[in-house]
């Protein structure tokens, strides 16, 4: 009742400052560079980083200073890390699983996953948007054979400078209602973990378009998902968990 009464209040200036936003705010493209390999010593850890435009490294020129690069970076003393790179600018829950079954299947040990802020800015209800995650996580088990999926929260919208008042603290509060509805439900599901992060958003941990991470923010993020891997279980090899990989080669892009 409560959305309703703000919706029939502040509707016609959250639309009219959206459509500003979307007019006036730079589209930074996806950063450059390759979208898999393999780097580091040690045990294998097959790694695979998947979601919006945050995963897809927007914000940096280069992947290398992206979150792909910067986890890689981290992770590579303790892995050899098989990694590849499925993301897309504007990706919401629903057409990241569609992005996933247009993929070949591959088997990961783990993936990290970057979603959400679209699912808020398009209105999607938060109940619908659980049942999603669930299905997503069931994506990343059942067909690539992933172990444990890390879900990184999203990011507090009320704070962002791209985004004028009501609308930065109508899509802020969203942030918040999907960010408990992600934290409950991760702490119901054991293939799942949370990633609380949290940085700075001045202009040096933010993209020039006010919107999204730029490198430090990058290094923030992906230290707390290191973190995070390290403090779990060791991941069972695939063959101890009677998966088969067939090793080929990737194209450095991924276009869907």
């Amino acid at each position: 009742m409560r959305n309703f009464l703000t919706l029939a209040f502040l509707g016609p200036i959250l639309l009219l400052q959206g459509m500003h936003v979307r007019r006036t705010t730079p589209k930074l493209p996806e950063a450059n560079g390759a979208r898999n390999g393999v780097r580091g010593n040690g045990p294998v850890l097959r790694l695979l980083i998947t979601g919006d435009s945050a995963a897809a490294g927007v914000g940096v020129d280069w992947q290398k200073d992206a979150l792909s690069g910067q986890l890689i970076e981290a992770l590579a003393s303790r892995h050899e890390v098989h990694w590849r790179l499925i993301a897309k600018s504007g990706a919401t829950t629903e057409s990241l699983m569609a992005l996933l079954h247009a993929c070949d299947t591959e088997v990961f040990d783990v993936a990290v996953v970057s979603i959400g802020v679209n699912d808020v800015t398009k209105g999607v209800p938060e109940r619908d948007w659980a049942e999603q995650l669930h299905r997503l996580r069931a994506l990343l088990t059942q067909r690539f054979g992933v172990c444990q999926v890390f879900f990184s929260s999203i990011p507090p919208m009320h704070r962002f400078p791209a985004l004028p008042q009501p609308l930065r603290w109508y899509l802020g509060r969203g942030a918040k209602k999907f960010n408990a509805r992600l934290s409950e439900w991760s702490s119901r599901d054991v293939h799942a973990t949370l990633v609380k992060v949290d940085f700075p958003l001045d202009s040096q941990y933010m993209a020039s378009d006010g919107f999204h991470p730029g490198r430090l923010a990058y290094v923030l993020w992906a230290i707390l998902v290191a973190q995070a891997l390290r403090i779990q279980r060791p991941y069972p090899k695939a063959s101890d968990r009677g998966l088969s990989i067939g090793v080929r080669a990737l194209p450095n892009s991924i276009d869907h």
